[in-house]
């Protein structure tokens, strides 16, 4: 059935149209006033318009240009272009410059403009998200994400509660409320609201996503204000129909965000150390200029004075010295090729290669969601092959939010089975149980393979019936049935809502609740329940329970909650029990359990308890701890049913991807905003914890002295262990005192977990591992509250998950699921870094091999500043004739397979090392450069100076030399990139014997009689090419010197192979066999059985929220649609002050900072306000959560 629903919420009309300019001074308070446009215009408050663009049309052209110009090497060639300008400077032409640089500058345009493109989509896909929206099959599942900072003013649930997820903000998945300020409940209407005038006086934006003070005027009164009140932008509305409210904080002064951080502009290391390389051989270059002066003047003064009669100086030149220094810029524009401005434009063609790769790889692709592998920049491929530090978030990155009830024991017995057996099994043994035929109400999407179970269920056990009638009944589920046999559950925590529908399925189905009833079907028959109380979970107590009177009157309290507290609550009797339910939970996969048992209370017991509740309720003083001790006196002697176990879905991959990457040498942190009980048993579920790790050492202090004390006894015992940090402990670990100690235990461990972290703190721990480790981080999330990670790493990783877009908006690399990230780094990274550092060598190489004849030239030309090659051979060098080549081998060139990169992680690790282009290569490479140079030069030299054509004229002459030097450098280098190539593919073959053949092409097209005769100024080594390449003894020449370059490199690769073969030489020579891998396996590589179960680790996880329950919530009757009647009868039982309740990681680095060897198999847990006391210094800010 079609409906029309009414818009799931709305702006008013005061900031209907956000049209205001940015803030220009800091505020002090905030103040809006509903309805009054003429009023809030007046503060100039920030629009709501977000824009991650950099230009548009008019100002591209110029800011555009602006930034190219800020580049060193664009602005050292514009200076070249206007030397060569001046005639008594230049012996080259301008076109020499001129054209190389133009094409440089239009292709960078190209590429910026296309990548601001993309950010104007991004930018108009955010700001024109509409607000109201028409809702077609209207369901109660709602996903509708609020645009700015609200103050709820009323919704359409009773007393103007909101239900919401937080997910893009904290990371946790379970369902909050809200309610609006008690006058405003009733605002529902439109007439009532655009009646409203309210001011709203309140603190000035911050970052600060638990806290919010303000006052709400109205009416002549005033109403405290609290982030109770608030819906701050990033969460969804769930399970609400509409709900009304006040725009407070828009766009960039939204709490989300002011979490986000700022853009920064991301260079890797490669780039880094170019730029100084450049800067040393610019140095490089000056001092040859500077020689061959000093030279000029010399010889000028000593032997040029002879030949003023008939060969004077140019004007102005009037004496040797200002020849001299003439000559020095001269050297300078003919020596600049060793700074080659195409290996700009050669280094962003080559990175845009790679990212189209990653784009295009099936591997990466999703056919479920139908989204491929996208990389967002095209700056930064080659630092994927460096990675050393993993930052990722839990929920919805590592796992997928959907929670299935798995395994249960009860009566000492188990049901289910494993996850892993069924993929193995499914198709001959195990079948996926209908419960259709047994149970009409049951959930169709619900998942369950042991028939045991429900044959148990069907012949009528007493504890198998009583296991579910406890999880039908004692939770805080809503329930709403708009058609017979429809249920839609609204679950606190999908955790519950996976037992409720486990219990629905199996029978026992959860109907509706009232403020004092529970009505359930249980095999088939209608229940009802009279809920006496609620004994509401929260972080201390673990567990929660209900007292509920069946038909018959009996009374009986049933409890759930973690094993740790609920099994040492059970009557003696249950020891034999205990012992066979503790060892079921020791294996049970790093699921998240839940032990489940029950009382029978007399009608005494109950009267006298409920007494003692009530005093409890109504205390004025320490009400907390008042009803805790109620709570804890009731909650004794309970005799056991059984346990479940919960899985948190993991995302497809993830244990065997983080397993890969350790291999790899990568270390993983994970940062989440949830609990540390979910932390736990996700880690051992992706395998970050193993029971190699003997212990689990948490850092949970709420005192920097306390946080000091742990972090040091870590240290000092050395022992192996893993730990984790908690809330508190977090901020404190984060303290500018306390940092080192921190980043010294947790680079010392295995894994590290920090829990309950901020946004802003989950930056400011990336930010510690960039500044002391000087490591390449790479931070992975899907949801609003990763943005501020993902700017702060290195990389940043989007998942393209289900907390919404603002992550991958902000990534440089987006994906769907987290597994794709193997193949991202250990091979697309890993080869865009082989490739890149290759061409660089090569490129380097060729460019010195070619400049370097130049300077040996000018000691036999008077220091002239004569070229050794003619102009257009200059000019079209490093753009046809040694160009595609290395292009060709920088985008294509592999050394190994993809399926060998992650067969072999350790392959991985010459990346993070840098050991493939740094300081050291790089002069390897221009000594190579310069003894090419010294051959090219000498050996033709040596020959032809005494050399003689067939009929006996010399070969001496400039224009034969030239012609032959040319010759050999092009064929020396053509050869030189054939033994670099590793990787040979038709693309390969034609641009290197291409290249070759377009060089012979266009030297007998340029020196043709043709062109001469049309261009006689131009052209004039008019026949040179014809008649020196006729010469056998030209081509002998040739021959010895492509010798003498390349014999000793091959003898010294042949060497280092056969000596000291690299991991990469012996994959690529042995054949794929077992052989190889048996062989290997030890380096790194991954076998079939590395996953192996972790054995008898108890996790003792429990399945609920991260805050109090709806406990209170359910039994005031606030959430219930009841007549005003009804509600009164239990208003005088029950407490209105429920929603006050609600509040609630080098290893040698590594030794250096602490001591421990990296070795250790520790796993660090941190804690928010831990990791706070670690972070911050005087400029950050403090921050609580």
């Amino acid at each position: 059935m079609h409906t029309h629903r009414q818009a799931p919420f709305f702006f008013l009309s005061v900031y209907s149209c956000f049209i205001f300019a940015s803030c220009v001074s800091a505020e002090e308070e905030r103040r809006v006033r509903a309805n009054d446009r003429e009023y809030n215009e007046k503060f100039q408050y920030a629009s709501n318009c977000i824009m991650t663009s950099k230009y548009n049309i008019i100002t591209f052209l110029p800011v555009n240009l602006f930034e190219q110009f800020q580049e060193v090497a664009n602005t050292y060639f514009l200076f070249l272009l206007i030397l060569q300008l001046i005639p008594q400077i230049s012996s080259l032409s301008w076109f020499t410059t001129i054209v190389p640089l133009a094409l440089v500058l239009t292709i960078t345009a190209v590429k910026d403009a296309t990548d601001d493109y993309f950010r104007h989509k991004s930018d108009n896909q955010v700001n024109n998200r509409q607000s109201q929206v028409l809702i077609l099959d209207a369901n109660l599942t709602y996903r509708i994400y609020f645009q700015a900072d609200l103050l709820l003013l009323s919704s359409s649930e009773p007393h103007g509660l909101c239900y919401i997820e937080t997910a893009e903000l904290d990371g946790e998945t379970n369902m909050k409320v809200r309610q609006s300020v008690s006058v405003t409940s009733e605002l529902g209407d439109q007439n009532n609201l655009s009646s409203f005038n309210g001011e709203v006086v309140c603190e000035p934006p911050n970052n600060k996503l638990d806290r919010f003070c303000g006052t709400l005027y109205w009416r002549d009164k005033k109403y405290t204000l609290t982030n109770q009140n608030m819906l701050l932008r990033g969460c969804v509305l769930r399970n609400t129909e509409a709900c009304y409210g006040l725009v407070i904080f828009a766009g960039p002064d939204t709490k989300l965000m002011q979490n986000s951080g700022r853009t920064k502009f991301k260079r890797t290391s490669i780039d880094r150390l170019m730029n100084t390389l450049v800067l040393w051989i610019f140095g490089f270059l000056v001092c040859m200029g500077v020689i061959l002066a000093i030279g000029n003047a010399v010889w000028e003064r000593e032997v040029g004075s002879l030949f003023q009669s008939y060969l004077p100086w140019d004007p102005p030149v009037d004496n040797f010295l200002f020849n001299a220094f003439l000559s020095f810029w001269s050297y300078v524009i003919i020596l600049n090729t060793v700074v080659p401005i195409s290996l700009y434009v050669s280094v962003e063609v080559i990175r845009l290669g790679h990212s189209y790769f990653i784009n295009w790889d099936q591997h990466m692709f999703c056919s479920q969601c139908n989204t491929a592998a996208e990389a967002r920049t095209t700056t930064l491929n080659e630092e994927l092959g460096q990675v050393e530090y993993i930052f990722s978030d839990k929920t919805g990155t590592l796992t997928q939010n959907i929670m299935s009830f798995n395994k249960c024991s009860i009566n000492g017995q188990t049901f289910g089975k494993s996850v892993m057996l069924i993929s193995l099994l499914f198709q001959t043994k195990y079948q996926r149980l209908d419960f259709t035929p047994f149970n009409p109400l049951a959930d169709l999407d619900f998942c369950f393979y042991d028939d045991t179970l429900l044959e148990s269920v069907k012949v009528g056990d007493l504890h198998t019936q009583e296991f579910f009638r406890l999880l039908s009944l004692c939770h805080t589920v809503m329930s709403e049935e708009k058609s017979e046999g429809e249920l839609v559950y609204k679950a606190q925590s999908p955790d519950e809502g996976a037992l409720v529908t486990a219990a629905r399925n199996f029978g026992f189905v959860f109907r509706s609740r009232t403020p004092g009833t529970i009505s359930t079907t249980e095999m088939g028959r209608p229940a009802t329940y009279t809920l006496l109380a609620i004994l509401d979970f929260n972080n201390i107590r673990k567990r929660m329970s209900v007292i509920v009177r069946n038909a018959e009157g009996r009374i009986r309290l049933y409890c759930k909650g973690a094993d740790t507290v609920l099994l040492e609550r059970l009557h003696p009797c249950n020891q034999e029990l205990t012992n066979i339910t503790s060892d079921h939970l020791n294996v049970t996969d790093g699921l998240r359990t839940l032990a489940l048992a029950y009382r029978d209370l007399t009608e005494d017991e109950w009267e006298a308890w409920s007494e003692s509740h009530r005093c409890a309720d109504k205390a004025t003083d320490c009400r907390e701890d008042r009803l805790a001790a109620a709570y804890e006196q009731i909650e004794q002697d309970m005799m056991l049913l059984g346990a479940t176990a919960i899985e948190d879905k993991l995302q497809e991959g993830v244990p065997e991807t983080i397993a890969v990457l350790s291999l790899a040498n990568i270390k993983i942190w994970v940062l989440t905003g949830d609990k540390q009980e979910t932390a736990v048993n996700i880690g051992y579920s992706c395998k970050m914890l193993t029971d190699d790790m003997t212990e689990v050492f948490i850092i949970s202090g709420h005192t920097v002295q306390s946080v000091r004390q742990e972090l040091r006894s870590v240290s000092l015992t050395g022992r192996t262990a893993a730990c984790p940090p908690s809330s508190w402990s977090t901020a404190h670990a984060l303290e500018a005192d306390m940092e080192t100690e921190f980043l010294s235990t947790a680079c010392a461990c295995k894994a590290v977990i920090c829990c309950r972290v901020t946004p802003l703190q989950k930056a400011q721990v990336v930010e510690l591992i960039k500044k002391h480790k000087k490591a390449v981080t790479l931070a992975i999330g899907d949801g609003a509250n990763d943005v501020s990670m993902i700017k702060s790493a290195h990389i940043g990783v989007g998942i393209s998950g289900q907390e919404g877009i603002q992550a991958v908006l902000a990534s440089d690399y987006s994906f769907s699921q987290f597994r794709f990230l193997q193949r991202l780094l250990l091979v697309h990274g890993r080869w865009s870094y082989l490739r890149m550092c290759r061409f660089l060598c090569y490129f380097f190489y060729k460019n010195f091999a070619f400049t370097m004849v130049h300077f040996w030239f000018g000691f036999f030309c008077g220091f002239s500043a004569q070229t050794v090659y003619d102009q257009y051979f200059i000019t079209l060098y490093n753009i046809v004739y040694t160009s595609l080549p290395v292009l060709a081998m920088g985008i294509f060139d592999q050394d190994v397979p993809d399926h060998r990169s992650l067969e072999y992680p350790k392959l991985y690790e010459p990346g993070q090392l840098n050991l493939l282009f740094n300081k050291k290569e790089f002069f390897i490479c221009i000594a190579q450069g310069i003894y090419t140079s010294v051959v090219l030069f000498f050996v033709p030299y040596a020959v032809l100076s005494d050399a003689s054509q067939s009929n006996g004229v010399p070969l001496a002459d400039y224009q034969t030399f030239a012609v032959t030097t040319a010759t050999a450098l092009v064929i020396v280098v053509s050869v030189q990139i054939a033994l670099d190539t590793g990787f040979w593919t038709v693309i390969n073959h034609v641009c290197v014997w291409g290249s070759l053949g377009s060089y012979f092409t266009i030297m007998f097209a340029l020196h043709s009689q043709s062109l001469f005769r049309i261009f006689p100024n131009q052209f004039h080594f008019v026949g040179s090419a014809q008649s020196t390449l006729l010469q056998p003894v030209v081509w002998l020449t040739i021959a010895l010197a492509t010798a003498i370059c390349i014999v000793p490199v091959l003898a010294f690769r042949f060497l280092k192979l056969d000596l000291k073969p690299q991991l990469s030489d012996t994959k690529k020579r042995k054949p794929v066999g077992r052989s190889v891998g048996g062989a290997w396996r030890g380096t790194g590589s991954v076998s079939e059985g590395r996953l192996g179960a972790r054995g008898g680790s108890r996790r003792s996880g429990y399945a609920f929220a991260h805050q109090e329950g709806f406990g209170e919530l359910i039994t005031s009757g606030k959430n219930m649609r009841l007549s005003s009647m009804a509600l009164a009868s239990f208003a005088s039982r029950h407490s209105s002050g429920w929603i006050d309740t609600l509040r609630r990681k080098k290893h040698t680095s590594a030794q250096h900072l602490g001591g421990v060897q990296s070795s250790t198999q520790l796993c660090l847990w941190v804690s928010s306000s831990t990791l706070k006391l670690l972070l911050c210094s005087g400029r950050l800010t403090r921050y609580t959560y």
